[in-house]
C-alpha cells in the first residue's frame, strides 16, 4: 500500500550492487523501478529454472517484504541465510518478517546473528540490551479499547483516517472505481474521502473529495484547527514531481506535500510545498493545535534511516528548514505517519524500535526528554498497526492496521487512567505547604482518601472519570480550604488550594472569629466550626490568664422560647469543646441569649443576610 512509498533506496542500493547478472536483468530493472509484483514472478522463474542462488533468494525476500506479504519474504529469506553470505540487514528483515508471524524465539535468532555482524549499530544495541521484551510488552496496562468500524471492508485497503473538530472523518482508501492501477504492487490508486460522524459515534457514508483526487495517489490529510487550511500529500505523477528510470523507462513519481484552502465548502487553491522534491518523498502530513509546525514523514537527506519524521516551521510567508526529530524518535529503519495532538504528543509509527512485528504504534511527549513508548495491546499486533490520529476534544482515536489481511480502519477510545494531582499553597507568599492534610471526597461528601501533602506541597490521587469530587485541605494555623474537580478526564486534572493563614483579631473586649457554624436546628460542632474554636483555643493557650464568655445568639426566626434553649445548648457545646481541648473549665463560659440581644434590629423584616449576622457567636473577654 501507500504506507509503503516513503522509502530510501539504501537497501535497493545495496542489494543491486551484486551478484547481478543477465539471468536477473530483467527482473533487477523491475525491483529497481519499484515494479515488485512483476518483478516478484521474474524471479519466481529463476528461482525455479536456475541453480539456487542467494541473490535471486534475497530479492524474493526484498520483494514480498517490499508488498507487506511477511510470511513469502520469510520463505525466501530463509532460503538466503542458508547460505550465510548475506548482509547483516537480510539477518535483520528475516527477523522482523519472523516477529510478524509471532515466531519471537525464531526472530531473536536471527536478531543474535546480525547484532554480531554489526554490533554498534542502535537496532544492534537495543537488542543485546534488552531481547526478551515481548513478554513484558504483552502485559503492559492497555491504552485504548479498539473496535471495528464499518469504514473497511475486504474489497479495499483504508487508512489515514483524521477526525475534525466538526466530526468530519477524512481518509484515504484504494476503493476508487477507475480501474488505473500502481504498478508497485497492482492495486488501484489511493483517493481521498470523507464521512461524517454522528453524534452517536455511527458514521455515515463514505464520499470521495473529488476536488483533491487525481488519477494518482492522494492523501491522507491534516486540516488546521479552524478547518480552512489543509496539508495533503500527493503522487508527483500528477504534477510532474517525477523522474524517468533510464534503464526502463518507468516513470519514478515521489510523494510530495501540498497545501489547499476552503472556500465555499471546496478545497481550492492547490500549491506545493517548497521542500518538495524528485529525488525524495515527504508525506504524511500532521498541522499542530497552532498552525505554526507541520510533521512530515520523509526519505530526504540527513535522516537517519529508511524513512523519519521530520517537522518544519510554518510562517506566515513561506515554510522554515525542515528538521529531523532526532534518535528519541527516528531508527536506521522506516517511521512513518506522523500525528501531532493539542498538547503536543506525538503518535507515529515504527518498524526500528521494539515492538510485536512490523510496523508498531509508539507516543512520544515532546514536552518532556523521554523515551518513546510502544501502545501496546490492543493496537499493536504481529501484523503492521499505522496511521494513527486521535481527537482529544471528541475523545476517540483511529488507527489502521493489516491484522485481518488487508488495510482496515479502527477506532482506538482511551481507557480513562485519570490522576489529580493537588498543590497546596498559602495564599500570600505562594510557599508550597508540607504536611497538610487533603482529603478526597465523593460527589455524596464521604471521604475516599487522606493524604499529607508532600515537600513540594503537592498530594496525588487516582480517580475516576467523568465524576466529581471535593477536595479538603487543612493544616495548623490555616484556615480549611476547599475546591471542586467536575467531570475527570482521562490523564492529568490539576487542582491548585490556597490555604488563607489564620488571623484570630483581638480587641479590647473580644476575642473575633469567624463564624462557627452549626447544622440546621443542631448544637454539635461541625468540622468547620471546630476549626475556628481551635483558633479560640490556641489564643487561650498563648494567653493563660485569659478568661472567655461565649455568647451564643439566634436569628429571630421560630419561637422566642426555642431559640433561647437551641443558643443555650450551641454555647454548652461550644464551652464543652473548649474544654477537651486542655483548657480548664474555670476559664471558659458560656450563656445563650436567643434572638434576645439581635446585633441588627429588624424584628420580622430581616432579610436573609441580616438574619444570617443575627445568627453568631461572641467571644466577650472577661479577664486577660
Amino acid at each position: 500500500m501507500k504506507r509503503n512509498c516513503i522509502r530510501i533506496g539504501f537497501l535497493l542500493a545495496i542489494t543491486m550492487s551484486f551478484a547481478q547478472n543477465k539471468t536477473t536483468q530483467k527482473a533487477d530493472k523491475l525491483f529497481e523501478s519499484y515494479q515488485y509484483v512483476n518483478a516478484i514472478e521474474e524471479y519466481l522463474t529463476i528461482a525455479n529454472k536456475e541453480e539456487p542462488n542467494q541473490y535471486v533468494f534475497k530479492q524474493l525476500g526484498d520483494s514480498y517484504y517490499n508488498l507487506n506479504n511477511y510470511e513469502a519474504a520469510a520463505k525466501w529469506y530463509a532460503k538466503a541465510v542458508e547460505t550465510k553470505k548475506v548482509d547483516a540487514e537480510t539477518y535483520y528483515y528475516y527477523a522482523q518478517t519472523l516477529k510478524s508471524q509471532g515466531k519471537y524465539k525464531e526472530a531473536n535468532a536471527q536478531m543474535d546473528v546480525f547484532a554480531y555482524m554489526i554490533p554498534n549499530d542502535i537496532r544492534a544495541i537495543e537488542h543485546k540490551k534488552n531481547p526478551n521484551y515481548i513478554p513484558s510488552l504483552a502485559n503492559k496496562s492497555k491504552l485504548f479499547d479498539v473496535l471495528d468500524t464499518a469504514i473497511s471492508s475486504k474489497e479495499a485497503n483504508d487508512f489515514g483516517a483524521y477526525l475534525t473538530n466538526d466530526n468530519t472523518l477524512y481518509f484515504v482508501s484504494t476503493r476508487n472505481s477507475s480501474g488505473k492501477t500502481d504498478k508497485w504492487n497492482n492495486q488501484p490508486y489511493l483517493d481521498i474521502f470523507k464521512i461524517i460522524r454522528n453524534s452517536d459515534g455511527t458514521l455515515s457514508e463514505s464520499t470521495p473529495v473529488n476536488e483533491l483526487n487525481t488519477p494518482y495517489h492522494d492523501g491522507p490529510v491534516t486540516i488546521s484547527a479552524d478547518g480552512k487550511t489543509m496539508f495533503f500529500a500527493r503522487d508527483g505523477h500528477s504534477t510532474g514531481n517525477f523522474v524517468k528510470n533510464k534503464n526502463t523507462n518507468v516513470k519514478v513519481g515521489q510523494q510530495g506535500l501540498y497545501k489547499a484552502i476552503l472556500i465555499d465548502g471546496k478545497w481550492s487553491q492547490v500549491e506545493p510545498l517548497p521542500f518538495n522534491s524528485t529525488a525524495y518523498s515527504v508525506s504524511s502530513p500532521s498541522l499542530s493545535k497552532d498552525g505554526k509546525t507541520l510533521y512530515f514523514a520523509s526519505n530526504m537527506v540527513g535522516g537517519l534511516g529508511e524513512s523519519d519524521i521530520w517537522k518544519v516551521e510554518v510562517q506566515e510567508n513561506g515554510f522554515g528548514t525542515p528538521i529531523n526529530l532526532g534518535t528519541s524518535v527516528n531508527t536506521p529503519e522506516k517511521e512513518n505517519f506522523p500525528f501531532i495532538t493539542d498538547d503536543n504528543e506525538l503518535y507515529f509509527a515504527s518498524s526500528g524500535k521494539q515492538g510485536f512485528g512490523g510496523l508498531d504504534v509508539f507516543k512520544i511527549d515532546l514536552n518532556k526528554s523521554e523515551e518513546a513508548i510502544n501502545l501496546g495491546k490492543p493496537v499493536n499486533t504481529e501484523k503492521d498497526d499505522f496511521s494513527f490520529s486521535v481527537n482529544k476534544k471528541l475523545n476517540i482515536g483511529y488507527f489502521s492496521s493489516n491484522r485481518n489481511g488487508f488495510d482496515a480502519i479502527y477506532s482506538a477510545t482511551p481507557v480513562c487512567k485519570a490522576q489529580t494531582i493537588v498543590l497546596i499553597t498559602d495564599s500570600k507568599t505562594g510557599y508550597k505547604l508540607s504536611n497538610a492534610n487533603v482529603a478526597i471526597l465523593d460527589s455524596k461528601g464521604n471521604i475516599i482518601t487522606t493524604q499529607k501533602s508532600d515537600s513540594q506541597g503537592k498530594v496525588i490521587y487516582d480517580v475516576e472519570c467523568d465524576l466529581n469530587y471535593t477536595i479538603k485541605a487543612t493544616l495548623e494555623h490555616y484556615e480549611i480550604a476547599d475546591a471542586s474537580l467536575k467531570n475527570t478526564v482521562s490523564g492529568i486534572n490539576n487542582v491548585n488550594i490556597e490555604m488563607v493563614p489564620e488571623e484570630v483579631i483581638i480587641t479590647e473586649t473580644e476575642v473575633l472569629l469567624n463564624d462557627v457554624y452549626f447544622d440546621f436546628n443542631k448544637s454539635n460542632i461541625t468540622d468547620r466550626g471546630a476549626t475556628e474554636l481551635d483558633k479560640l483555643v490556641r489564643v487561650m493557650l498563648k494567653n493563660p490568664t485569659m478568661v472567655i464568655q461565649v455568647k451564643s445568639h439566634t436569628d429571630s426566626k421560630g419561637n422566642k422560647n426555642y431559640n433561647l434553649k437551641l443558643s443555650e445548648r450551641r454555647a454548652q457545646s461550644t464551652v464543652q469543646y473548649i474544654i477537651s481541648k486542655g483548657i480548664n473549665k474555670d476559664r471558659i463560659s458560656g450563656k445563650g441569649y436567643g434572638s434576645t440581644m439581635p446585633k441588627i434590629n429588624c424584628d420580622s423584616n430581616c432579610t436573609d443576610e441580616q438574619h444570617a449576622q443575627n445568627r453568631r457567636s461572641e467571644f466577650i473577654i472577661v479577664k486577660k
